[in-house]
Order: structure tokens, then sequence, then C-alpha cells
């Protein structure tokens, strides 16, 4: 039976070591400022992209991996006989699901299989370390789609945004409502709802006071949730990200509680000191 390599993109967010440790293949992303292009997590750093955005005032713009940067990936494992899973960033977001099917096209049928995570950031990683667990221990990929497809609505993903400056600097608020914003202190909290990004409520007072409410939200489904990983992924917020792993790892019993960095193109769109607390719910 051939084996199965695991790919996914950039915006997975899954920490460097595990990428390497489980040979996860990786395409990267696009950020644009004006006429320098740069691969996301390849050479653009998030401090230098927060550096960027201050010294020039904008947003960098993001684009999908073309068909090409997939068939470029893709090809050295499909000439070795192995069969290619990729998991994508959601298809409601980019169009980097789609260009990985284009890709998918060129390869011999049953060669790579794209499955759309309908996701972001370590809700992709969640689904990718699935795929990874189920193919060493020897699942198919249709099997592993199988399972992926039980998983993919299970996934919770909240981020606590903040500031809105990045949300007013993307278009994502008003002038006025970026003023009022910053004046009452309020911090938005975007969940991921059938794959795409929503705003479910918004926090006022205090960073503390939304941290723990983005805690006390993961804790009030405790019952519920799948105890194999739970990821807290931020975008330059370590000492926060580490206060909420000790408290996760505390009060839940997940196997394994893993900070993970946001890398440029999720921080491009939520900026500085987003945190996030993702996990799966039991799929039975």
């Amino acid at each position: 039976m051939a084996s199965i390599k695991i790919f996914a993109d950039s915006t997975c967010d899954l920490p460097v070591d595990w990428i390497q440790r489980y040979e996860i293949g990786i395409v990267p992303l696009y950020v644009t400022f004006s006429d320098q292009t740069y691969k996301d997590g390849v050479d653009l750093s998030v401090p230098d992209l927060y550096r960027k955005v201050s010294e020039t005032g904008k947003l960098p713009k993001t684009a999908a991996p073309s068909p090409a940067d997939f068939i470029q990936a893709f090809t050295p494992y499909a000439r070795q006989g192995q069969q290619i899973l990729c998991i994508s960033l959601s298809s409601e977001l980019s169009s980097t699901y789609q260009n990985a099917l284009i890709a998918a096209e060129e390869f011999p049928e049953g060669t790579v299989t794209v499955f759309d995570s309908l996701n972001l950031s370590t809700g992709i990683g969640l689904q990718v370390m699935k795929a990874v667990q189920a193919a060493a221990e020897g699942k198919t990929v249709a099997e592993i789609v199988g399972l992926l497809t039980a998983v993919r609505p299970k996934v919770e993903t909240e981020f606590v945004i903040d500031t809105l400056e990045y949300l007013y600097k993307g278009g994502r608020c008003s002038g006025m409502q970026n003023l009022i914003g910053s004046l009452l202190k309020i911090r938005p909290v975007i969940k991921v709802v059938d794959g795409k990004m929503t705003p479910a409520y918004k926090i006022r007072g205090s960073r503390e006071k939304a941290l723990d409410q983005l805690l006390n939200n993961a804790l009030s489904r405790l019952n519920d949730m799948d105890n194999d990983i739970i990821f807290v992924t931020h975008s330059l917020a370590d000492e926060d990200a580490a206060k909420l792993k000790q408290e996760l790892e505390a009060r839940t019993g997940a196997k394994t509680v893993a900070v993970s960095n946001a890398g440029c193109v999720i921080s491009s769109h939520c900026g500085a000191k987003t945190i996030g607390i993702l996990y799966t719910k039991k799929t039975s």
C-alpha cells in the first residue's frame, strides 16, 4: 500500500517542530506590501509584518498559492508513488482550496486528494493532526477523509481580537466603530461558523476580562471536548498564551495543550495580541 503524505497550507499555524517531526508538507500563501511579495512563514516574520504595517499605515494584501505552487510541492512525492492528502484553508475565505483542486487534476487519478477544512489557523491544524495520526495507524486516504468529514463540524475556533485597528484597516469595521471601540476598550470575539469568520460577541473592559471569558467559554464545554489536543494560538501574546496553557492543562483532561504562533497571513487580518483557544468536540 502506498504511503500517504499529508500537506497543508501555511495558515494551519502548526508549531514548526510538529511540522518537522510529522513531516507535514506546507505550501505557503503570499503576503504583499506594495510591489514586494513574501511567502508566509518563509521570508517574512510576524514582527516584520507588524513593523511594515506601522511604517506604511496599510495592511498587506494576501494571496493563495497558485496551482503551479501546489504542483511543484506535490510532484516529488507523487513521483515516489506516495498518495497525497492536502488539507486547505476554508474555501469560504480563500481560493487556496480551488487552486489545490486544479493542481490535483494534473496528477493521475487518486494521487492527490484535497480536503476543505472550512476553518483557519489551528482549526486547520487540528484536522491535519487527526490525518497524521490516522495515516500512522495505516488508514487509507478514503478512511481519513471520512474521519475528517466527521471531525470538521466539531472544530471549535474562537479568537479574541485585542484591537479593532486591523479590522478597520482591512475594511471590516468603520472609522467610527474603531474610535468608539478603542475608547470603550471593546474587544470583538471571532468564531468560525460554516467556514466563515463570524463576529460572535464583544467584550468590554480589560484584556484580563477578555482572556477569562475566552477560557471560561472553553471550560463550559469540557464534557463535550475531545481530550486529544487543545491549541492556544496567538500573535505576539506569549505571556498570555503561557497562562492559558497552564490553566487548560490544570483544568482539562487534554493529552496535549500546545501553544502555537499565528503566521503572517492570519496576523495580517487580526493584529497583534490576538489570541484564541481551539479544540475539537467529541464526534460520538
